[in-house]
């Protein structure tokens, strides 16, 4: 079932469908970003510009990252200071480096994501035991 929200960005009226948004990225001043669906048009909102949207945006956030435990889909990684929550069936392919480090490009968006297990480590058994589960395929 589709979650749709109306937003107020850039003095115009956006309805999104949020079960179609894959990625979001939170900075530490509080910026919250988005990507529109097929499009790649980035949405910023903050608290003190927009606390109603951005409310509404981390309470579905809240509720997908919820879902954790039955639909191991989402994940959350640190990269470049910056949290990006990101929905895994989303990302059409993985590539795993010699050194182990994996990279995925968002969807809508080609910023890649690279992930190291080292730093990243429980990200990165996410991304794997995903992968796996997903794909049949392993980089174990």
């Amino acid at each position: 079932m589709a979650y749709w929200v109306k937003i107020l960005y850039d003095r115009k009226k956006y309805v999104v469908n949020f079960d179609r948004v894959n990625a979001f990225c939170f900075e530490k001043n509080g910026r919250l970003t988005f990507w529109l669906p097929d499009c790649a048009i980035p949405i910023v909102l903050n608290p003190q510009n927009n606390l109603e949207d951005y409310q509404k945006i981390l309470e579905h956030l809240e509720y997908v990252t919820g879902l954790e435990l039955e639909n191991a889909q989402w994940v959350k990684i640190i990269y470049e200071q910056k949290e990006y929550i990101i929905n895994l069936t989303c990302i059409s392919s993985f590539s795993q480096e010699a050194n182990g480090r994996i990279t995925f490009w968002l969807p809508d968006i080609t910023i890649p994501i690279i992930i190291n297990p080292v730093t990243h480590a429980e990200s990165y058994e996410k991304v794997l035991r995903f992968v796996q589960k997903s794909t049949g395929y392993s980089f174990y």
